[in-house]
């Protein structure tokens, strides 16, 4: 059995694999100040509420854009699961070449959805992962990480709303019935959702100009991502496991 940590901005991500088969998930918080024995302690915990014999996962792989975590967090995954992690790093076998003035700028995350996305979809392809960034990569046909737009994610646009404004309310990010608003939760419901479907389709629509590339697909993953792609013909696929998937093919390439 394989386990997966995804470690992101916000949250830390896990998935179980058995057999090449993703088939649990499950979601801490990510938070600088946890000691080993807390990362530890909580990640055998949840699994072992799951029915699952921690003694059945051999294989342990990392993906970390929180540098200041990850002593923590490996030494709980030694202590408490017994197995030295493989992190995805500078010189893990990804499949993937880098395009870029330095190769070493490009986040664990963005790699890993961009050989997941290239692997099951194929190429060329447009990665979009909804995140506390959000962050939209051109994958070539030849599985080349050629180009990639890094903008505030939804939940950061619209925390700096109504954090940055004292009449404005805090509000759950969904999509309102029409963008003619006439009360102000809906205006700023419009406001963030419209906006930011406007903003996916331009940068789509326009890395796809300016590549000159045709019949690029266009492959979205993150948890807000799924409102933006209910509302917009853009995106082609919306694969919520999609950097657990690109985790596990990487493990695959190295072991």
């Amino acid at each position: 059995m394989l386990l997966a940590i995804d470690v992101g901005n916000t949250n830390i991500t896990l998935g179980l694999f058995k057999e090449d088969k993703l088939f649990t998930i499950f979601r801490v918080t990510t938070k600088g100040n946890r000691t080993s024995d807390e990362y530890g302690s909580q990640i055998a915990e949840i699994i072992a509420r799951r029915d699952i014999d921690i003694k059945e996962i051999k294989h342990v792989i990392v993906s970390s854009v929180v540098p200041k975590i990850m002593h923590s967090l490996n030494s709980g995954i030694i202590k408490y699961i017994g197995i030295k992690p493989f992190i995805i790093g500078v010189g893990t076998k990804t499949g993937i070449k880098i395009n870029r003035i330095n190769p070493r700028e490009v986040g664990a995350d963005r790699i890993v959805d961009a050989v997941a996305a290239y692997e099951l979809y194929g190429g060329p392809v447009i990665v979009i992962d909804f995140g506390t960034a959000t962050t939209y990569d051109l994958i070539t046909e030849d599985g080349t990480f050629d180009a990639g737009v890094t903008a505030p994610g939804v939940k950061i646009s619209a925390q700096a709303l109504w954090n940055e404004t004292a009449k404005l309310p805090e509000i759950e990010i969904e999509t309102p019935p029409t963008i003619m608003a006439r009360d102000t939760i809906s205006s700023m419901q419009a406001g963030i959702v419209f906006g930011y479907i406007g903003q996916t389709e331009y940068i789509i629509e326009r890395l796809k100009k300016e590549s000159g590339i045709k019949n690029l697909k266009v492959v979205a993953t993150g948890g807000i991502g799924r409102i933006i792609c209910e509302n917009t013909d853009k995106i082609d696929t919306y694969d919520p496991e999609l950097t657990l998937k690109g985790m596990q093919l990487i493990y695959k390439k190295n072991r």
